[in-house]
């Protein structure tokens, strides 16, 4: 278990940097929940990544959730896109080793399947609301910001950044 987070009582947002950050999902879905050996090697490789960034905090995460079940789901944040990329095609990161392993022991036989989004949050293209929550989300990974006037709707947040 993670260190518990204060809940940040009221209604906040998230304060998106002017360049905007990497919004990036994958996750994986077992076909075959009695294949073991093809689901199991692939669900632990994503802890294994997640290490490695928290010990190499230059390479750009700035922080993710996960969720587990027959389709887990990592969301996460990223800095930059390149960031993000950069990571993914490091020879020296986990993540080439996992993927070479994937498709040697899986390929395309069925028995686990994966996938990843990747989307960039500028301000004015992203919105978000945290009602009695802990930073968590986008706010977690950026800043926190109580929500004003100014910031009261979906729609207003989604205007562009408030004005200071």
């Amino acid at each position: 278990m993670g260190v518990a987070m204060p809940v940040l009582a009221g209604r906040w947002t998230a304060e998106v940097p002017e360049e905007g950050v990497a919004v990036f999902l994958i996750g994986m879905r077992i076909n075959r929940p009695l294949r073991v050996d093809r689901w199991w090697p692939v669900l632990t490789a994503m802890p294994r990544m997640l290490r490695h960034l928290a010990e190499h905090p230059g390479a750009g995460l700035l922080g993710s959730h996960t969720w587990l079940g027959r389709t887990t789901i990592l969301l996460s944040y990223w800095r930059r896109v390149e960031d993000l990329l950069a990571f993914a095609g490091d020879r020296d990161a986990p993540h080439a080793a996992a993927w070479r392993d994937f498709n040697r022991r899986v390929g395309g036989d069925g028995t686990v399947g994966v996938w990843h989004e990747t989307y960039l949050a500028r301000p004015g293209s992203a919105e978000a609301v945290y009602v009695n929550m802990p930073a968590f989300g986008l706010a977690g990974a950026t800043s926190p910001v109580r929500v004003t006037p100014a910031t009261t709707s979906a729609r207003r947040r989604l205007s562009g950044p408030a004005p200071r």
